[in-house]
């Protein structure tokens, strides 16, 4: 088989193409391989933004690769940096990642998509987490599905595996908008370059917020804001473009950002 994965670089956008036809099912090597890519994406101060989406006209993701299973993949095996997909376990990820889901989105494609900070669907996405019919659970969307959707709704496709189409997924809120297939990543890449022009400190002060905050009360996270026990925070309050924030808003210019 060819790389399972295609990657691309413009400027400060990363693209990532998850290419295993039929489905673009995952197996260990592929998430193994997912884990590399998104780590060097976190790790490289040129690369600021990145869109994950899947080859094809059909599928987004199907998620486990169950042939890979039954051929002897372990369900608990060794996914790599990042755990499964690469996203939902990479730690300190404080880059916004975009996901555009090309068609069928289930089970572990879903949960990749839920790990990115924004959703497009085309107008031919569905979306189902089916691994109850399979014997199994999908854990991270057990975890996550919960908390972004009104928990009826995600009980509902935990414990009977129905599927979505688009605009239900988009009337509950797990995807930002719907768009023509053909469309969809010309709006992708418009939203890239949005984020790529913005502060790249001020993103990393947001997502580390909101993830830390998760498991936090209001006020526990608003003291280690206040008191810079953040990382991040404490990094964007000594910085060079919280200063430039200021005196471009002052002046009425755009600022220029450098990321320091």
């Amino acid at each position: 088989m060819s790389n399972p994965i295609r990657t691309r670089h413009d400027g400060g956008v990363l693209e990532v193409v998850i290419d295993r036809p039929k489905a673009n099912a995952i197996d260990l090597a592929t998430s193994r391989a997912l884990g590399l890519i998104f780590r060097d994406f976190r790790d490289d101060p040129a690369l600021l933004v990145a869109i994950v989406s899947g080859a094809g006209e059909k599928f987004f993701c199907a998620g486990w690769d169950l042939k890979a299973a039954a051929s002897g993949d372990a369900v608990d095996g060794d996914y790599g940096v990042g755990g499964f997909g690469g996203l939902q376990e990479l730690r300190d990820l404080n880059k916004p990642v975009i996901c555009a889901v090309n068609g069928i989105c289930c089970g572990g494609g879903l949960e990749i998509a839920l790990s990115a900070d924004l959703i497009l669907a085309a107008e031919h996405a569905t979306f189902a987490l089916p691994e109850i019919r399979s014997g199994t659970v999908a854990d991270a969307a057990s975890i996550k599905l919960p908390k972004r959707i009104p928990y009826h709704i995600a009980m509902d496709m935990l414990l009977t595996g129905r599927w979505l189409d688009v605009h239900e997924a988009h009337r509950w809120g797990f995807v930002n908008e719907v768009l023509p297939a053909d469309r969809l990543m010309e709006r992708a890449w418009e939203l890239a370059r949005l984020l790529e022009s913005g502060p790249p400190l001020v993103y990393a002060a947001i997502k580390e917020i909101v993830r830390e905050a998760e498991g936090s009360t209001f006020q526990t996270a608003m003291n280690k804001i206040t008191k810079r026990q953040f990382a991040t925070v404490d990094r964007l309050y000594s910085s060079e473009d919280q200063l430039e924030g200021a005196r471009a808003f002052a002046e009425k210019r755009s600022p220029i950002w450098k990321g320091k």
